[in-house]
């Protein structure tokens, strides 16, 4: 069965031309040109992925609130902005709402094709049974790769497909550090380290909402990030 991408955008030739190269690859593409099209239609049902522009209409930001909106509705749901606002603050608000990849439309076609089938692989692991290579335990952390869950002292952490597979890459070899080259290499993601930065930065905010003494995520100033191992 083909996958279904929504996507969520204002400009009707871009929408278009969008949907025909989706069309290609064989995913079933619905269309929307505004917030609350898409919000009704897709609370309804929910896609396999879904790719959204920030400016809809005449709302300047509604892609955030769209983007809110569907990941209340599901923590998993693989989110893409794709927009033409190319900045650190954008870029940082967007992840910052839940979305698994930030891109800006000046990326060719095969980019944006390679990272909505980086998502699909990722999300496919949770349809396949779990087996004990695929759990990790490290004192109080325990993650399950194959079902995408985390928890920390046995309460969950909701983390997007994104933000899961940058924590595995850390968690798996506690005590190593991770370069950002590495941490992108093991995510299947090709993004800037400011997105790397803001990724770890929300990763870090969702474990102290429960432990507000969590500090295993380690920074290591000009090389990358490790998961702390107490001594």
């Amino acid at each position: 069965m083909s996958k279904r991408i929504a996507l969520i955008e204002d400009d009707p030739a871009i929408r278009d031309n969008y949907a025909s190269a989706l069309s290609k690859q064989g995913y079933q593409v619905l269309t929307y040109s505004n917030r609350a099209d898409a919000q009704e239609a897709l609370s309804q049902r929910l896609p396999d992925l879904a790719i959204i522009d920030i400016g809809l209409q005449d709302e300047i930001d509604g892609g955030f609130g769209l983007c809110q909106h569907l990941r209340g509705l599901s923590k998993t749901l693989p989110i893409i902005f794709f927009t033409a606002r190319d900045n650190d603050y954008d870029t940082i608000c967007g992840l910052r709402m839940g979305a698994d990849d930030y891109l800006t439309k000046d990326i060719s076609l095969p980019h944006l094709l390679a990272r909505i089938a980086a998502l699909f692989r990722r999300t496919a692991l949770l349809e396949q049974p779990t087996q004990d290579d695929d759990l990790i335990q490290n004192g109080d952390l325990v993650m399950d790769s194959k079902r995408m869950t985390v928890t920390w002292r046995t309460t969950a952490i909701e983390l997007t497909v994104t933000e899961f597979w940058m924590l595995y890459a850390i968690a798996r070899h506690a005590g190593h550090v991770k370069s950002r080259q590495q941490l992108m290499d093991d995510s299947q993601m090709v993004v800037d380290d400011t997105t790397i930065t803001s990724h770890i930065k929300r990763i870090r905010r969702k474990f102290t909402e429960v432990d507000p003494a969590f500090d295993h995520i380690e920074t290591v100033y000009g090389m990358g990030y490790r998961w702390k191992v107490r001594s």
